[in-house]
């Protein structure tokens, strides 16, 4: 069992910054890739980034490449997800998962994440 819980959600300006965590706990950490995803009103929920679990590979959508990054730390349990010069866009719930079975990826299916935390909303004003 992984318990996930995501922090650092706001409201901020457009070209603004925020860095979300997410805070696992269970299983051992790195042992497996972890995931953002993020869904706005009325809208599906779309891959956002991913990191394996050594954290040597990443994966970004293309509407994120060069403004956010993900990050891990293994030692503290919590990956990160810098998101800089931030659109209205953007304005989202974003959810951190975990995929247990894919150490050494950074998948872009929400179908191989197997646990997911709440969300935190993130909301940038024009």
């Amino acid at each position: 069992q992984v318990q996930l819980v995501e922090s650092g959600g706001g409201l901020v300006q457009a070209g603004g910054s925020l860095r979300l965590s997410c805070a696992a706990s269970g299983r051992t950490f790195s042992g497996y890739a972890m995931g953002w995803f993020r869904q706005a009103p009325g809208k599906e929920r779309e891959f956002v980034a991913a990191i394996s679990g050594s954290g040597g590979t990443t994966n970004y959508a293309d509407s994120v490449k060069g403004r956010f990054t993900i990050s891990r730390d293994n030692a503290k349990i919590t990956v990160y997800l810098q998101m800089n010069s931030l659109k209205p866009e953007d304005t989202a719930v974003y959810y951190c998962a975990a995929d247990t079975t894919g150490w050494d990826r950074a998948t872009v299916w929400d179908r191989e994440y197997d646990y997911w935390g709440q969300g935190t909303q993130v909301t940038v004003s024009s």
